[in-house]
């Protein structure tokens, strides 16, 4: 490893907590370069819902590849891009009843996301932006300011202004009437608050804590855009693409975004692509007004056809995926029985769960304690304090319970030296 620590920047993370050379992957497994195998349970942050070298995937991109096809075609016209295109709107797009214009922004969810209040800004004429506690929306400045986490904004060495933070589903206590504080200074001349131009929000925070938004809570949250002339935008970039059960986060609740933000698993494969999707009458872009060079990735656009042929043309792979979240809520829920003295307790949708703990600590000991007995795992939360789980959505219910078994034992053995709350 000498190599990377000594020509590598110290922003390097994940590997910190896993310290091997990763070399080979394939399906819900990850290989060292000695060979040896881990579960994971980490799917490249979700960017892996269908495993790593899905061989289908892996068909339709080797063939395109070799047959000399575009790769790099910025925003011009393909061959690719049109099949995409018209395989998301076929598949995903209609089925749903949804009349969203398709934005490639860029390769990463930050360039979605940066579309997403460009747009919102320039459309409404307003410059506030509603975020919400714990939310994570990305690295860059724009996405940087509507996110919570005050290491992350540490960093960006500047003001981040224009927004102006609510608390999220479940922050307060309980009792506290939903969008109480918000209504209340939208109807205030005297809040200091601007006119918002959007919303934006994820239906279950990744990065935040695995901290879920309730139906009632989303279509409350939808009707108050509504009331007040406010666009509504969904950050799906980690919980979308099925990682929930249904393609979209937010279908549960049935609203429709005015916006929505794609990346990580839209392209099936692990390949850098993402969307900004927005309703018709939105499109007030001037041409070149929003713009990047690997916007026009065409492989992630091949793999993301293919993806979306096998496994979105009927609602099997979402029920499967929801049968397979229920079993990980109840195996999470028999090991967080076992440590209630440590508050531990279980978080999430579908196959983005969470088991939590309120004692300091004992996440990341779960998380540090599972990758050596091979597990891939990472940790998410202010603190630290949700072990969180991210598997393919296509592993097995095998290989969910092979990841389960090895988690209890990381808890056992990461509770062993702590003492109850």
């Amino acid at each position: 490893m000498e190599t990377f620590q000594r020509l590598e920047s110290e922003v390097r993370g994940y590997c910190r907590s896993w310290p091997v050379v990763f070399d080979k992957a394939v399906g819900s497994h990850v290989y060292d370069e000695n060979g040896k195998p881990y579960l994971d349970f980490f799917a490249g942050a979700g960017s892996l819902n269908y495993g790593h070298n899905n061989p289908e995937l892996k068909k339709s991109l080797i063939d395109y590849l070799t047959d000399d096809r575009i790769v790099h075609s910025l925003d011009a016209y393909s061959v690719a891009k049109r099949e995409f295109l018209k395989t998301f709107e076929e598949i995903i797009l209609e089925p749903r009843g949804l009349d969203y214009k398709i934005q490639f922004p860029g390769p990463a969810g930050n360039n979605a996301v940066e579309a997403a209040l460009k747009l919102a800004r320039k459309y409404t004429g307003r410059q506030t932006i509603i975020n919400f506690t714990n939310g994570f929306h990305g690295m860059t400045l724009g996405a940087l300011a509507v996110t919570g986490n005050s290491m992350k904004r540490g960093g960006a060495g500047v003001p981040l202004d224009h927004v102006a933070t609510m608390p999220f589903d479940n922050y307060l206590d309980g009792k506290t009437p939903d969008f109480l504080w918000l209504r209340s200074l939208l109807e205030d001349s005297g809040s200091g608050l601007d006119a918002p131009a959007a919303v934006i929000v994820e239906s279950v925070q990744g990065e935040g804590g695995i901290n879920v938004a309730s139906a009632e809570w989303l279509r409350g949250l939808s009707e108050l855009c509504k009331e007040y002339g406010i666009l509504l935008i969904l950050d799906d970039i980690q919980m979308g693409c099925g990682r929930t059960g249904r393609f979209f986060s937010f279908e549960e609740a049935g609203i429709t975004p005015d916006i929505v933000t794609l990346s990580k698993s839209i392209s099936g494969y692990g390949l850098p692509m993402a969307l900004t999707l927005f309703k018709r009458e939105l499109d007030v872009w001037e041409p070149g007004e929003h713009n990047g060079t690997f916007r026009g990735f065409n492989p992630a656009m091949v793999t993301g056809t293919e993806t979306l042929r096998r496994y979105w043309t009927d609602d099997s792979f979402a029920e499967a995926t929801l049968a397979k979240g229920a079993m990980v809520e109840a195996r999470l829920s028999e090991i967080a029985s076992e440590y209630g003295g440590f508050g531990a307790h279980v978080r999430g949708r579908g196959l983005a769960r969470g088991l939590a703990f309120e004692t300091e600590g004992i996440a990341k000991k779960v998380a540090a304690e599972s990758f050596q007995r091979g597990l891939l795992l990472e940790t998410s939360g202010p603190q630290d304090e949700v072990a969180k789980l991210l598997p393919p959505l296509t592993s097995t219910e095998e290989e969910l319970n092979a990841g389960l078994d090895i988690m209890a034992d990381a808890a056992r053995a990461a509770v062993k030296v702590a003492q109850p709350a």
